[in-house]
Formats: C-alpha cells, structure tokens, sequence
C-alpha cells in the first residue's frame, strides 16, 4: 500500500469518495485471494459430487441399519449452517486430538455440506427411472454393480445436472465463509485492506465484482445445461 493511504483513507472514505488508483493498486491481492477461493471451490465440490452419490446410493440401502443414519446425518449436516460446520472442524476437533489445516478444514466442511444436498439431487434422479429399467437388468442377470454402472446412473445423473450446476455455483459463494477459520480468500484480503487502510469501499466493491467475474460464467454454464438436460422422462 502506498505511504500514508491510512490517514488519507479515512478522511476520502468520510466523504464517500472513490480512489482508482487505490482500487488498482488492490487488484491484484484480491484476485490472488479470488483464485485461492476457486480452488477452494473446486476441490470442495469435487469432493461433495462424489460423497453425495455415495450418499444417495447408501440411503436406497435395504438395510435400516445403513439407511437411517445416512439419512440422519444428511439432515443434521442441511439443517446447520455451514460456518458452523467450519467452526466445529476448525476450533473443536483439535480439543479431541484431531487437528487439521484451515484448507483441508474448509475443504471437508464445504465437501460434507453440499454433498448432503448434493445427495437429494442425486436421489431424485435414482428415482425418477422407470421401475422397468431395474426390472430388465434382473432380467439381464445383471449384478447391482453393473445394475448401478450401466443402466440406473447414466439415466439418472444427466437429468440432475442442472441442480448440480446451481450447487457448483452456490458453493462459490459460499467458499469465502472459510475466511472465518484463516483460509486465504477474496474475503479475507478486502478485509485485511480494510482493516490496514480503513477503506472498505474499494476493496469490497472489486471484490464482488470478481465474484461477478467469476460466478456470471458459471451460471450461464447452468443455465446451458438446464436447457440442454432439463427435461421430464415420458
């Protein structure tokens, strides 16, 4: 930051004026913490895309003893937010001997959630093919596995990949909510400008418009695959 920037910014934010050079100045921070929550993202709803089919495929279990405790946890994880989700895993769990980085603690806090809710997608998909479908891979004598493989998921997955789509770009929205257990995002870097320079105009103000640089792609991303995979089985 350029000398003197504190003073100067509190007397420019008092009047409400907007700094462009000081707005420049900042970009490049903001967009080093905009990739780390990219990532952040990235590497969480890869893990919720994969734990949420776990999920749905382990709640059609016929056992109870599998089925309604997948089910429980997948309503406890829905029903709390998810900065508590990262408090518990980040502030609790070192008092039970178990410590993780503040990466890898938003990365499971972020995986878990949405693959609770990624897991009723997935579910809705499962049953949303015709009866008949698993009836003929009986038939077939196919194995469940193959049962699964070759005939159930590639009905089912093409037809949730809209909900699965505004879950991606829920979850960037989300990501930045790991700033509260020190992982380095576009959040974290607008509030520690704010908190050096005491201006909160400029660093908040680009920091959303990286969102919107970021997120707007996405969401036309899943706008295409709504119009392309959203459409009801005869």
């Amino acid at each position: 930051m350029r000398p003197g920037v504190a003073s100067d910014g509190i007397v420019a934010q008092q009047r409400g004026d907007w700094d462009w050079d000081f707005a420049s100045e900042i970009v490049p921070d903001l967009w080093a913490g905009m990739v780390e929550t990219i990532r952040l993202t990235a590497v969480g709803i890869a893990v919720a895309l994969v734990l949420g089919l776990v999920l749905a495929i382990l709640r059609r279990s016929s056992l109870r003893l599998v089925r309604w405790p997948i089910g429980l946890v997948i309503e406890f994880v829905r029903s709390t937010p998810l900065l508590v989700q990262l408090y518990f895993l980040f502030f609790v769990l070192p008092s039970l001997n178990v410590t993780l980085e503040p990466f890898t603690a938003a990365v499971i806090g972020l995986g878990v959630h949405y693959a609770a809710y990624t897991s009723e997608s997935y579910r809705a998909g499962i049953e949303s093919v015709a009866r008949g479908q698993w009836e003929a891979a009986i038939t077939l004598n196919l194995t469940r596995a193959q049962t699964w493989r070759h005939v159930i998921l590639p009905q089912a997955i093409p037809t949730v990949l809209p909900a699965l789509g505004n879950y991606v770009v829920a979850s960037l929205k989300d990501a930045p909510l790991a700033a509260a257990i020190t992982v380095p995002s576009v959040l974290l870097a607008a509030q520690r400008i704010q908190s050096q320079t005491f201006r909160g105009l400029e660093p908040f103000t680009v920091a959303g418009i990286l969102f919107l640089a970021v997120s707007l792609p996405a969401a036309l991303g899943v706008r295409h695959l709504e119009k392309r995979y959203g459409y009801q089985r005869e």
